[in-house]
């Protein structure tokens, strides 16, 4: 799918995991929301997207390598006031494979080690495909399945249509 359809996807995904009722539970419980996995070809857009979903929702981002995660959602929390938000792991896939049982316990459990993500963040990651990055690894079955996976393809249309709409210098849209 192109950048734009990634985008509503995953704002309608972070919307509703977000919700909550009248009493503040969520109305999809935390077990049950599946992190998003963004696959795309280096320079597509996925950062960027995920900025501009945190903003639209009136929400936390942080994106960061796997060491700085915990300390940083809760450092964002702290300086913004706001307890919900999106955490976002770029190049997901370029951990190693002594890393990849830990990389689906957090995927699976929103823990990293005894630390967990608070309540309220939504996990978003994004990777690049093999044929982008010879670093990565493919992501096995289990792995998979605990995450809703978007492939973004390059679109020209779409990014001209965002370049107009945000004031892009001419040189640029060209």
């Amino acid at each position: 799918m192109d950048i734009k359809r990634a985008k509503q996807e995953i704002e309608h995904a972070v919307k509703a995991y977000l919700a909550v009722d009248d009493t503040g539970t969520p109305l999809i419980p935390p077990i049950r929301q599946r992190p998003i996995l963004l696959m795309g070809p280096p320079g597509v857009g996925k950062t960027q997207i995920m900025e501009q979903i945190a903003q639209e929702c009136g929400i936390a981002l942080v994106a960061y390598t796997m060491s700085e995660i915990i300390a940083s959602v809760y450092d964002k929390m702290e300086q913004t006031g706001l307890e919900h938000g999106i955490l976002f792991i770029d190049e997901i896939n370029c951990v190693s494979e002594t890393l990849a049982p830990t990389m689906l316990q957090f995927l699976q459990c929103k823990t990293f080690g005894n630390q967990a993500v608070p309540a309220g963040w939504v996990i978003v990651a994004a990777g690049n495909p093999p044929e982008y990055n010879k670093s990565v690894r493919d992501f096995d079955l289990v792995t998979l399945d605990r995450v809703r996976r978007i492939d973004i393809e390059p679109n020209l249309a779409v990014w001209q249509e965002y370049a107009r709409a945000h004031s892009l210098h001419p040189a640029v849209q060209a």
